[in-house]
């Protein structure tokens, strides 16, 4: 048996590997599990409630969660069925997006995972015609529930679903999924079944995983990463695991105790950002062993063929003092972590894979399915600092290099979407006439056969001496050093670069501890003058490895962090550029006087 349509990977699964607990949520009591089995019986009663409604093959349908659930994947699986197009949206959107989108696609029926996202929707719901019905997955006694929405099929309803599944094809739509994007109107990327099942088959022989290995999911499935790996947990037939909330994930994590899972880079950044804080908070000799071991896997090297004596003496040692508690922390079972979204400290791959938890990262866009280029967990697979390998099927060219190699990326495969929804001019300029889809970034190969992305095209900017900056560079040099949580450089037709700068306000408070500087909230310390001189300090060690002209000559100090919220974040916490300069623009022109 094989699948060729997102919703044939459960029967399979069923066929080959069934699971007793092939799904399971955290909660309140213990984990909440299904079977597949079990599964397909509730996929099945949400088709029969869709039909209900009137729910026929080609019309959209939303939901909307900040993280995934078993009704997660049932009701996408179940609208699927039918013929219906799922559209996923992020629960940080704006009102205005909100509206815009599903308006845009005629949304008929939504599904909320919250009371409070149930009525952000209803909220709006007004202003939508199409919206005809709207559900949340909480039971809540005044609003129709996930017990309204389905229904137990009958024999004769059963016929009529398995009549739509036969003639569904791998190209018909199975999803449209709404970039978050950094500028304009969200756009809708189209995706076949085909589209996605192919990206799974891609990934399958990549990643080691199987039906005895448990998986964790805690990144918003609205994103195509997230959603495409959990199908092929599914196809593999491991057990996949959903927290209770998005602040219980790391706790919900270490019960899991889950052998993989995906993670944003920032996701990294803050359990390092954890284990400095709970280091410094110790006497003195804790806080050197722990910063030399650190040290030490930020050092590790993946790719050395036979490691020298000494260093497996140094990496027990530190793996007895530091690395099996942080394992621990991680639930101690940890196999692998895939990460994508957005570029990964190589320092950070390094130091978890030392630590015995391998890293990996990969490189993909929503109008891929996702996955262009992965590192792999085999030995030589592997390069901190890129994307890794393309991945079988998909097709990499480098356009128009420059002296360095360096151009835009191109892909084609059956992975290349079918084009942006009711916007057929940004879908030809995105893919040309031989299928090339031209994603705006730019990288190189690199020890031959590996992806390095170096920058987003359309964020290269020409400063007013004539030199290109490539901000991506800049920004994650910066984000290297401890006292840096966020950065965002400037300088399109200025005489030089500037920098907004978050600082890591842990780190800054422990240093400020240390050398007696009083502390007291955020907004106060980022005018003090001795955190002013620390932070020019840190600045200065990390201009030194960058050219003359990338250079950052000045910077402002931020004292709110970013969020999705608050907007200058996306769902996959990228910056939103426009929106950062335009509620800073006051602060940037003072930096230019």
């Amino acid at each position: 048996m094989d699948f060729h349509r997102l919703f044939d990977i459960l029967p399979y699964q069923q066929a080959r590997f069934p699971n007793k607990t092939a799904l399971s949520k955290r909660r309140d009591t213990g984990w909440e599990s299904y079977t597949t089995a079990q599964c397909l019986l509730e996929i099945n009663q949400v088709s029969a409630g869709l039909l209900q409604l009137n729910i026929q093959k080609g019309d959209k349908v939303a939901i909307v969660s900040q993280i995934g659930s078993p009704q997660w994947n049932f009701f996408d699986l179940g609208a699927q069925q039918i013929g219906a197009i799922v559209v996923p949206l992020h629960a940080s959107l704006t009102f205005k997006d909100l509206e815009y989108i599903l308006n845009e696609a005629a949304i008929r029926v939504c599904l909320t995972a919250t009371e409070s996202l149930y009525e952000k929707i209803a909220s709006i719901q007004n202003t939508i015609p199409t919206l005809q019905h709207l559900f949340c997955i909480e039971t809540i006694a005044t609003i129709p529930s996930w017990k309204d929405l389905v229904q137990v099929p009958s024999e004769a309803m059963i016929l009529a679903i398995q009549a739509i599944k036969d003639s569904i094809t791998e190209d018909d739509l199975a999803t449209i999924i709404y970039t978050s994007g950094t500028t304009g109107d969200p756009k809708g990327v189209m995706l076949s079944h085909k589209n996605i099942v192919s990206n799974i088959k891609s990934i399958m022989p990549l990643v080691p995983v199987n039906y005895q290995h448990r998986t964790f999911s805690f990144l918003p499935m609205s994103h195509i990463f997230e959603r495409m790996v959990t199908f092929s947990y599914m196809a593999v037939g491991a057990a996949l695991y959903y927290p209770e909330r998005r602040e219980t994930a790391l706790s919900d994590l270490r019960q899991a105790q889950p052998h993989y899972f995906t993670a944003v880079p920032k996701v990294l950044e803050r359990a390092y950002d954890t284990v400095l804080h709970w280091a410094d908070k110790r006497p003195r000799w804790i806080r050197r062993v722990v910063r030399w071991a650190i040290a030490f896997g930020e050092r590790y090297d993946e790719t050395a063929r036979l490691p020298l004596p000494d260093f497996w003496f140094q990496w027990l040692l530190a793996d007895w003092i530091v690395y099996r508690f942080w394992r621990r922390q991680l639930g101690g079972k940890v196999e692998g972590i895939m990460v994508g979204a957005a570029a990964l400290n190589p320092k950070l791959g390094k130091l978890f894979s030392a630590a015995g938890m391998p890293v990996r990262e990969g490189y993909g866009l929503t109008e891929t399915s996702p996955v262009v280029a992965f590192n792999r967990f085999e030995p030589g697979g592997v390069r901190f600092g890129t994307v890794g390998i393309p991945v079988p099927g998909v097709e990499i060219k480098i356009d128009r290099p420059n002296e360095k190699g360096e151009g835009e990326i191109l892909v084609k495969g059956p992975n290349v979407m079918a084009g942006y929804f009711q916007k057929e001019a940004e879908t030809q300029a995105a893919i040309d006439t031989e299928g090339w889809l031209h994603t705006g970034d730019i990288g190189q190969m690199v020890h031959r056969r590996f992806l390095k992305i170096t920058d987003r095209q359309k964020d290269i900017f020409k400063t007013s001496t004539g030199m290109y900056v490539a901000p991506q560079v800049v920004e994650n040099q910066m984000r290297t050093n401890p006292f840096i949580d966020q950065c965002m450089i400037v300088g399109f037709n200025r005489p030089y670069v500037v920098a907004l700068i978050l600082p890591n306000f842990t780190a800054l408070q422990q240093w400020c501890e240390a050398n007696n500087v009083h502390w007291t909230a955020p907004q106060f310390m980022v005018l003090n003058p001795k955190v002013l001189r620390k932070m020019e300090k840190e600045l200065e060690k990390e201009n030194e490895q960058l050219t003359s002209h990338q250079r950052i000559r000045k910077f402002h100090l931020l004292y709110q962090n970013w969020s999705e919220e608050s907007g200058e974040l996306t769902a996959t916490l990228k910056a939103r550029r426009p929106v950062i300069f335009d509620k800073y623009s006051k602060e940037i022109e003072e930096l230019y006087e």
